[in-house]
């Protein structure tokens, strides 16, 4: 039988494991502890309960050594940034450590909850800088534009033409829409999880229909997305990182 992933939980000696347990289409199931100590399973489509918790066991000592790690760490550091390793970054949602590691092949990727950015000279953090930004950028360009097109088909209903996506870095606004239709989005808003990127963009979409924050404008949103409060709280609370 396959269960739905989700919140699950596995005990491991005198210790409980948490880990969120998702599903996707692959071959193997891999285990990525988070520098927060979360920990998320990502298991085969088809996978059963019973074989993840026994993966989930099975590494439950390493998954305790990396958790351990990342105690170590220190706080998030205060801007400016450094751009050297140990920094602390989010994407999506989670948050990663930086790992600048010295590489003639020079690329940015996630991995095991680190943002490893390869480069031939480690010390030059100002081109390591510009590959972080230029990588935060192409995942934006990406995943907003996903998150437009899954977000869209709430308001087509209203008339509302399919806005061009620009994305720009905003000090003090997450979204803004222009007077020609399009819907600007705040680089800094590829930090945060989807829901909170989908309030944004369809906060920005009810814009163009209703071109102010008069009662009408949250009427429009309150039946689009019932629970905007709760999110906008939320993305208040993070605050621009």
């Amino acid at each position: 039988m396959t269960f739905l992933g989700g919140q699950h939980s596995v005990q491991y000696g005198t210790t409980t494991i948490d880990y969120e347990l998702t599903f996707s289409e692959r071959k193997t199931l891999a285990i990525h502890v988070y520098p927060d100590g979360s920990v998320v399973v990502d298991a085969p489509l088809g996978s059963t309960l019973e074989a993840v918790e026994a993966k989930v066991k099975k590494r439950g000592g390493w998954i305790f050594r990396q958790q351990r790690q990342f105690e170590t760490y220190t706080q998030p550091n205060p801007l400016p940034r450094q751009y050297v390793s140990g920094e602390s970054y989010h994407y999506l949602g989670r948050q990663y450590r930086l790992k600048v590691v010295t590489n003639e092949i020079e690329r940015v990727r996630l991995s095991r909850g680190y943002l490893t950015v390869s480069v031939v000279d480690v010390s030059d953090t100002g081109y390591i800088e510009k590959l972080v930004m230029a990588w935060y950028r192409h995942q934006a360009k990406r995943v907003f534009d996903e998150r437009l097109k899954v977000c869209y088909p709430s308001v087509e209903a209203l008339g509302i033409p399919y806005p061009p996506l620009s994305i720009r870095q905003m000090k003090s606004r997450w979204g803004s829409c222009t007077a020609a239709g399009g819907v600007i989005l705040n680089l800094t808003l590829i930090q945060m999880p989807k829901d909170l990127i989908d309030y944004v963009v369809i906060h920005e979409l009810c814009h163009l229909k209703e071109h102010n924050h008069s009662p009408a404008f949250y009427a429009l949103l309150e039946r689009v997305l019932p629970d905007w409060e709760e999110r906008r709280k939320q993305l208040n609370q993070i605050g621009l990182r």
